[in-house]
């Protein structure tokens, strides 16, 4: 089954586009998790959320540089989640942004996409800045291992307007262009679920141009950052997303911190009472973006 129906199944049993972002800020981690080394604080804290996002949402986002920060030992704990994740029936989007020339991105997707990869992902972000060619690779490869790929397009970070929001000669700006280039490998990988499995990168708080976004490009996933600790609200965040018969579908929302790091878990005396914070957490961020 391809990714983008997997995805859109996982949303429609759980009527929830919530994406869990694990980005295991050192600084964040609660004191209950830091009595070892920061490896391993780290994976105890991400194997102790794994359980409670099981069932609740339909997909994780690991920021591959958090764990990549550790060094090798980051990098065999990345491993492991994905494998737990699979194991929990969590698809798992790893966020490492991606994008080189070609044979350098044929690399990089063989080491990220697919069951059988290194890492074992889902799907995987990367990067179109280097043109189109830099892009082949990643989308053979995920064609070939029934992967997904979000493509950076429009990105929640404020100096984002510095090239992507430059305008060209035909009054529209970059991003406008990149979405044009897009839109044939999107609509080259439409599975089953009407949806592609090559999807794009959409800040939350553009709502306006998320709309625009999707009917420029009706077929593609939205991954969709920015939102709760960024600033981005619900309704901003949804603006590009579809109305399907259970809910919201066509991409998913991802909260990091405030859902997996809130400032009232930081001082948890012990797991029950950090449980109770992170499932209060999540069932209200789930209700937020019905």
């Amino acid at each position: 089954m391809a990714f983008a129906e997997k995805l859109t199944e996982a949303i429609r049993a759980r009527n929830s586009v919530l994406c869990a972002g694990i980005d295991p800020h050192l600084d964040r981690i609660p004191k209950l998790f830091r009595q070892k080394s920061a490896t391993h604080s780290v994976r105890d804290w991400v194997f102790e959320l794994l359980p409670l996002l099981a069932g609740q949402v339909p997909v994780i986002k690991p920021q591959v540089a958090l764990f990549e920060k550790l060094g090798v030992e980051g990098f065999a704990v990345l491993r492991e989640l994905s494998q737990g994740a699979r194991g929990e029936g969590l698809l798992t989007i790893m966020d490492a942004k991606r994008g080189d020339i070609d044979s350098t991105a044929a690399a990089y997707a063989e080491a990220w996409l697919g069951a059988g990869a290194n890492f074992g992902a889902d799907a995987l972000t990367i990067n179109p800045y280097l043109g189109l060619d830099s892009l082949v690779p990643f989308t053979e490869k995920a064609a070939a291992t029934e992967a997904g790929l979000f493509i950076l397009l429009r990105t929640s970070n404020q100096g984002s307007n510095d090239i992507q929001m430059c305008n060209l000669e035909n009054g529209k700006p970059l991003f406008h262009h990149v979405a044009d280039m897009l839109k044939p490998l999107i609509d080259n990988a439409i599975d089953a679920s009407g949806f592609s499995s090559i999807g794009v990168v959409m800040g939350a708080q553009y709502a306006i141009e998320a709309a625009a976004m999707r009917r420029q490009l009706p077929a593609a996933l939205f991954l969709i950052p920015g939102f709760g600790a960024q600033g981005g609200g619900a309704a901003d965040a949804c603006a590009g997303l579809v109305r399907g018969e259970e809910g919201w579908e066509g991409g998913i929302v991802n909260s990091a911190r405030a859902l997996t790091m809130p400032d009232d878990a930081m001082d948890a005396k012990n797991l029950a009472d950090w449980r109770r914070v992170i499932r209060t957490k999540i069932e209200r961020t789930i209700t937020a973006l019905r």
